[in-house]
């Protein structure tokens, strides 16, 4: 059986003994049934993996000892920060899910004037800790060793207003550009993902009074989901880690 890699939510040190978090023993004990002596790998977001033991198992808690520490860098070159205008249901998830493990960074969930996502406070606070699940059990089976940032949802102007030295990508059904011809190199990218209904005319004025740069993919028209993961890998591609 394949070693399974758990993340712990705070710093791990060799030698140590420790409580897996209640989400993690259930599943290592609960679901995958292992016992005191079987292997675990470990990971606190340190960009670190740490090689761990059983110590003891039941149905309530599970206890590791940590054995070793080693450096594993797995993280792209190239910093992406993910504006994704919230989709429906599921298509959200897999967003999220799916530009991990291609090495996105930073995920912004976004209100647009074509959103079709409407959520009280409450709601939208637990849309983001389940995010943030999604984006752990990612790191967990890409083998990423630090854990991206689901950030609070935001208004769409006021993301593209913030403060960044990155490049800015607007995906445009229109634009003469493309991700060839981005001029190298690039180290930072803010990419804006549209809803399903795309952005409107005013929004697309704003971001470029923000200084976003319009490109196109291709002739064919994506779903919003497709878009961002296309783009993503696209990036990468170029001015990161794949290929």
């Amino acid at each position: 059986m394949r070693i399974p890699r758990i993340h712990h939510p705070e710093p791990l040190t060799v030698g140590a003994e420790i409580a897996l978090s209640d989400d993690a023993a259930n599943h290592v004990g609960r679901v995958l049934r292992m016992s005191a002596g079987q292997a675990l790998q470990l990971f606190d977001g340190s960009n670190q993996v740490f090689e761990a033991e059983i110590v003891r198992s039941d149905k309530k808690s599970v206890q590791v000892k940590v054995l070793s520490a080693a450096l594993d860098d797995r993280e792209s070159p190239l910093h992406l920060h993910l504006g994704q205008v919230m989709s429906r249901g599921e298509k959200m998830e897999f967003t999220i899910q799916k530009s991990i493990e291609l090495g996105v960074d930073v995920i912004t969930p976004l209100f647009s004037e074509r959103c079709g996502v409407k959520l009280d406070a409450e709601r939208l606070n637990k849309k983001i800790q389940q995010w943030q699940k999604i984006a752990i059990a990612a790191c967990e089976q890409s083998g990423r060793n630090r854990i991206p940032e689901i950030r609070p949802a935001m208004d769409l102007e006021a993301w593209c207003a913030e403060q960044d030295d990155a490049l800015k990508l607007n995906l445009h059904p229109r634009a003469q550009a493309s991700i060839n011809t981005l001029s190298q190199p690039v180290t930072r990218v803010r990419l804006l993902i549209g809803p399903e209904g795309g952005l409107s005319a005013d929004e697309i004025a704003m971001t470029a009074e923000h200084a976003f740069t319009d490109i196109l993919l291709g002739p064919r028209v994506l779903r919003t989901e497709t878009t961002a993961l296309t783009a993503i890998t696209a990036l990468q591609v170029r001015f990161g880690d794949l290929g």
